[in-house]
């Protein structure tokens, strides 16, 4: 009787900082009170007004934006972007949701994305799409020979050529799996030792496939790229799980 006396309690789920900052954005964006296009207090007054540091508002911002939700306009600050309020809704929704997700599943569906990805980008790219993926890659090269973080460089590399693409829906499912994979890397060292000096090399590889419009190389490129990503998946997937069970 005990045992199915215990199912009937749910467990407690302790929310994040983060989570509770994305929460008053929405409440504020449902009810009228932040419009599109609405500027947002900066990031002191805001760390000020809920009483935590400015990193949890800095990375609540940075996931919105990733999301479509926010967008950052240079001199101008952070800005709510053009969205309906249901879209916004379950765009938040899908933010709060993937935080305890698989993340052997995550890594695969970002396998199959961007090789597809890079795929169209050898073939639609514009000369714009080059210099946008060539400045990010040189933000990446300079945080990796600087020995700086350099994660979110690599995941912005990805990213303008997700643009490229010129597939919204790919580009859109791109930025739903990404940012997890992103906290799961900086969370556990995923990228720790000379890992980014062999990804360096590799993204110049994707790069130049992408400039010689080679597209099947490109896309072989990429999955040979994301290849270490998915064995380390396969071999940890359930590392985040386990550890919330403790």
């Amino acid at each position: 009787m005990s045992k199915e006396l215990l199912n009937n309690f749910r467990e407690i789920k302790i929310e994040k900082p983060v989570d509770k900052i994305i929460h008053q954005i929405k409440e504020l964006v449902s009810s009228g009170q932040l419009r599109a296009g609405e500027k947002l207090p900066s990031e002191r007054m805001l760390s000020e007004r809920f009483g935590v540091g400015r990193t949890y508002v800095r990375d609540a911002i940075r996931k919105l934006e990733f999301y479509g939700i926010l967008k950052t306009l240079p001199q101008s600050g952070t800005v709510v972007a053009g969205l309906g309020i249901t879209a916004l809704e379950g765009l938040i929704s899908d933010v709060l949701k993937l935080e305890g997700t698989d993340f052997r599943s995550l890594v695969e569906t970002r396998v199959i994305l961007e090789s597809n990805t890079a795929h169209l980008a050898a073939q639609r790219r514009s000369d714009e799409d080059i210099e946008c993926i060539a400045n990010a890659l040189s933000a990446y090269e300079y945080a990796v020979k600087n020995s700086q973080p350099s994660v979110e460089e690599d995941l912005i590399f990805h990213l303008k050529i997700a643009e490229a693409s010129k597939n919204s829906v790919l580009n859109s499912l791109m930025l739903i799996v990404t940012p997890d994979i992103l906290n799961f890397f900086k969370e556990h060292d995923v990228c720790a030792g000379d890992k980014p000096y062999s990804a360096l090399e590799e993204h110049h590889i994707i790069l130049n496939h992408i400039i010689n419009q080679e597209a099947d190389l490109a896309e072989a490129a990429m999955y040979s790229h994301l290849q270490d990503i998915l064995n380390f998946s396969n071999k940890n997937g359930n590392l985040t799980k386990r550890a919330d069970e403790e």
